[in-house]
């Protein structure tokens, strides 16, 4: 499979089912989301279904899961995740 091809799947949102392309690293980022947050992948369609502006909910999927990695990757993101080193620390490393 080409790393740019698209996967569809079928989600229910809202109790009624629709279909959603998404590459695949997008969908496995989907699962770890809900697999983190304890909610179903319809739960987390419809969630972003409710609260996004226009047709798109494909572009709004997207948009939510950088969002969730985004926060993620912040100084306290990462001190509530328990990874990644305190800023001060790295640079003095890479200054060694």
């Amino acid at each position: 499979m080409a790393a740019g091809s698209l996967l569809n799947r079928n989600v229910t949102i809202a109790g009624r089912r629709t279909s959603m392309k998404l590459e695949p690293d997008m969908w496995d980022a989907l699962d770890e989301i809900c697999r983190r947050e304890q909610i179903t992948m319809h739960e987390a369609c419809t969630m972003v279904a409710d609260r996004h502006r226009g047709n798109n909910l494909t572009a709004a999927m997207r948009v939510f899961i950088l969002g969730y990695y985004r926060a993620a990757a912040t100084e306290q993101g990462h001190v509530s995740a328990g990874h990644g080193r305190p800023r001060r620390r790295l640079a003095a490393v890479a200054a060694d």
